[in-house]
């Protein structure tokens, strides 16, 4: 239940519409209906929804909705002040004809502490403007649904079908209630998991109920260590345990003992004189995948201009003389498949602050995206997945919304179809980042204190590393819908503005971003030379109710740790108050070897830094090579072949043209802004009408 508001506060209600009845946005969700076999639906129209609560005059609500909310080139607004027991015409008192219709009415909400960054920007522009009274905002969409005998259930199957993401979204057949974030307070509760005494059962149980995704030689582990102790751990202590050693974190399949196995002669259709040397190669056992194979090149060729590679948040090359270029990509599939939007809204921030883990500024995006086919019919869709057409659209959405509001450019990519990525599409998402030579500092030293820059934590991307490493059932969704983060692009723009100066001013001694396993693992990562004593109370939260071991593991977005020595705080204050960037002071680096953290002075957490970074035990896997080539089922002859020719040229063309993998790009392309900091000199279209996918972008990121 939320606190009641203030008496002096009234909430208001706001429906922005385009102007022209050839809305694109409403255009496209009647299109993808029909995709997916709604043809009861003619005609869906979308419109803005705003929720705003303050002491405001009538004259501010219209300067809120004229000046703010809507562009009155391309928009219409109406507002109404919220009164119990309905709506109460405000300043427009004109209510949209649809409302005669409520049934034809769907409107969609946020749930309750999922992250909504439009309503926090809503507030501060609303100071900015002048219009100190608004307090809250929230935000949602309306629409207006058009056919022959739509009933409730007709309207529920579209909701939830097209309209609405139950994972992040909640839907109402008419106008729906609105829900505003309030004043935030930790709930300071901590469960001690007794594992010491449990059998090897009991131990797996353990693991998947708290969806650790651990194995049992990796459960026995942490029973060993705390029998050792002469404790339990606490339930923040096992969830980061989990996050550490998650593949996500600590890829373990990479570092596993890998034993070759006998091979394979179940299969028999090898073409004849067909020789591999798989068998003489991987004769003797793989100790350490990653080293082995995916590091060697690498180590061996020790390029002078390769400055970091496999050890940093982004990896560095020499770019000239005075400059160094940096590189992450990542891929964001889970989170995509349930929430496409968020996942790859968020994809895009995470590569972005990996770059400015390595302390240089980004200057452009790229992207590399895998959906299933997007004609697939409805009922072949396995349960619990979400519709390719659903999920590309949520994507490309995301990759948008972040890359054009922060300012960087996003100037390569590509786009492929296959049914395998029905279920778990590829979203692929990289940043490039230019940095002076030696501007990165890694080390953190005794008493330097942990600064937090940036957003507040919530429970938005719990155990998010772990659940990147599980395998995606039907079942996903429902149960990882707190996995997934949503993005705030502008309070990352503030990070990046805060970060360049702090690093030209050599203001700290190291930096990292929050990312998989969010506080624990930024913290952890940067304490497991010298240790820390953390502070969770001082953590700035979103929302109320948060568990120590939540404020911990959140993978909420656009955080970065800091280790600063604390003479240097004042000017690292500074100029965060000058971008209006949140500075938070949870603890100091002490030397001492252990990571320990507490909750209002109460100690819920105390790991030794070895057992925590070094303590997983090695994955033994066992590998088959066969010798065989399975590719091919039958020999093809010159005659086969042949006869297998299509002798009509122009609908072999055609429908190798009609091929969403050959068709143009463009659609996207030109959603996404490749000419934001001036730098693209060749863009990714090209030709004289610009319609020509190029080979490559070429960036001249340095002078004119």
């Amino acid at each position: 239940m939320q606190p009641e508001s203030p008496a002096a506060l009234n909430r208001y209600r706001f429906v922005v519409s385009p102007r022209s009845n050839s809305d694109p946005r409403s255009a496209g969700y009647l299109a993808d209906a029909h995709a997916l076999g709604l043809t009861a639906v003619t005609g869906l129209h979308c419109h803005d929804l705003y929720f705003v609560e303050g002491s405001l005059s009538e004259a501010d609500v219209q300067r809120l909705g004229v000046e703010l909310l809507s562009d009155p080139v391309t928009q219409t607004v109406d507002s109404w002040q919220l009164a119990v027991g309905g709506l109460q015409p405000s300043v427009s008192g004109r209510l949209s004809t649809a409302n005669s219709r409520r049934s034809s009415v769907v409107e969609i909400a946020l749930r309750p502490g999922v992250t909504d960054p439009v309503a926090e920007q809503i507030v501060r522009a609303a100071h900015e403007i002048g219009i100190p009274g608004v307090s809250r905002a929230s935000t949602g969409l309306r629409f207006e649904v058009e056919g022959e005998a739509l009933s409730d259930e007709v309207l529920h199957l579209i909701a939830k079908r097209l309209l609405a993401n139950a994972v992040i979204q909640r839907y109402a057949l008419g106008e729906i209630e609105p829900s505003f974030p309030h004043p935030a307070e930790a709930s300071g509760q901590v469960e001690i998991l007794p594992v010491r005494e449990l059998d090897d059962e009991e131990l797996l149980a353990l693991s998947k109920e708290r969806r650790a995704a651990l194995d049992l030689a990796e459960m026995q582990s942490i029973q060993n260590y705390y029998r050792a102790e002469g404790r339990d751990p606490s339930d923040i202590e096992f969830e980061m345990i989990a996050q550490t050693w998650s593949e996500h974190c600590g890829h373990k399949t990479f570092k596993a003992k890998i034993e070759m196995g006998e091979q394979r002669e179940e299969n028999s259709s090898s073409l004849p004189g067909f020789y591999s040397p798989l068998s003489a190669l991987y004769s003797r056992p793989i100790n350490v995948l990653l080293k082995t194979f995916i590091r060697s090149a690498t180590e061996k060729i020790a390029a002078p201009w390769v400055r970091s590679a496999f050890v940093d948040n982004a990896g560095i090359i020499d770019f000239d003389d005075e400059f160094e270029v940096s590189f992450k990509v990542e891929t964001h599939n889970h989170p995509s498949a349930i929430e496409p939007f968020g996942g790859a809204n968020t994809g895009v921030g995470g590569v972005i602050r990996d770059v400015l883990g390595v302390s240089a500024k980004p200057i452009a995006n790229t992207d590399v995206l895998c959906f299933g086919p997007l004609d697939l019919p409805v009922e072949a869709l396995p349960e619990g997945v979400l519709h390719p057409r659903r999920i590309q659209s949520g994507v490309v959405a995301g990759v948008q919304d972040y890359g054009n509001k922060i300012g960087i450019p996003t100037v390569n990519g590509a786009i492929l179809y296959d049914e395998g990525y029905t279920a778990n599409p590829l979203v692929f998402c990289g940043c490039v980042g230019l940095a002076p030579k030696g501007s990165h500092p890694r080390e953190a030293r005794p008493h330097d204190r942990v600064i937090v820059l940036g957003g507040g934590t919530g429970r938005d991307g719990l155990r998010g590393a772990t659940f990147s490493s599980m395998t995606m059932d039907a079942q996903t969704g429902e149960v990882s819908g707190a996995s997934v983060q949503i993005g705030d692009p502008i309070t990352e723009k503030g990070l990046i503005e805060v970060l360049l100066r702090a690093r030209d001013q050599k203001l700290y001694t190291a930096v990292t971003d929050c990312g998989a396993g969010g506080l624990s693992s930024a913290v952890g990562e940067m304490a497991s030379q010298v240790g820390a004593d953390v502070e969770l109370k001082d953590v700035r939260l979103k929302y109320p109710g948060l568990a120590p071991w939540e404020i911990w593991l959140s993978e909420a977005q656009e955080r970065m740790v800091f280790a600063v020595p604390p003479e240097n705080i004042p000017a690292l204050q500074a100029i965060c108050d000058t971008f209006d960037v949140n500075l938070t002071d949870i603890g100091e680096f002490t030397g001492g070897g252990r990571l320990i953290v507490r909750y209002a002075g109460r100690v819920v957490l105390n790991l030794d830094n070895q057992f925590l970074h070094e303590g997983i035990p090695q994955r033994q896997l066992k590998a088959v090579i066969s010798d065989q080539l399975s590719v091919i089922s039958e020999p093809l002859s010159a005659i086969s072949v042949q006869k297998s020719l299509i002798t009509d040229y122009c609908s072999l063309l055609t429908n190798y043209l009609s091929s969403p993998n050959l068709a143009s790009k463009s659609a996207v392309i030109r959603i996404y802004d490749h000419e934001v900091q001036g730098g693209t000199v060749v863009k990714p279209l090209t030709g004289a009408v610009n319609d020509g996918p190029s080979d490559a972008c070429v960036l001249k990121p340095i002078g004119t």
